[in-house]
């Protein structure tokens, strides 16, 4: 008994040290103009790329479209006479 107890103690631990350690980053709020440029220019150079990725036409492998089944040959019989 006490060494489930255990076993279910240190993982209650375990589970609450993981979440502690998650909440210390999140969505966080600035004032400062120049992060607010900083992020503002990150946000529009992905933009751009995003943009661009969609604009290219997407080109698929010529081998990929060739795909042919195998004829089916009857099979021969033992003697040819």
């Amino acid at each position: 008994m006490k060494k489930v107890s255990l076993a279910v103690l240190l993982s209650l631990s375990a589970v609450a040290s993981g979440a502690y350690a998650q909440s210390d980053q999140g969505v966080t709020m600035s004032t400062d103009p120049s992060k607010i440029a900083d992020i503002e220019s990150r946000a529009q150079t992905l933009q751009t790329q995003q943009d661009n990725a969609q604009s290219m036409p997407t080109q698929t492998p010529s081998h990929k479209s060739m795909h042919h089944k195998k004829p089916h040959s009857k099979p021969m019989s033992g003697s040819s006479q």
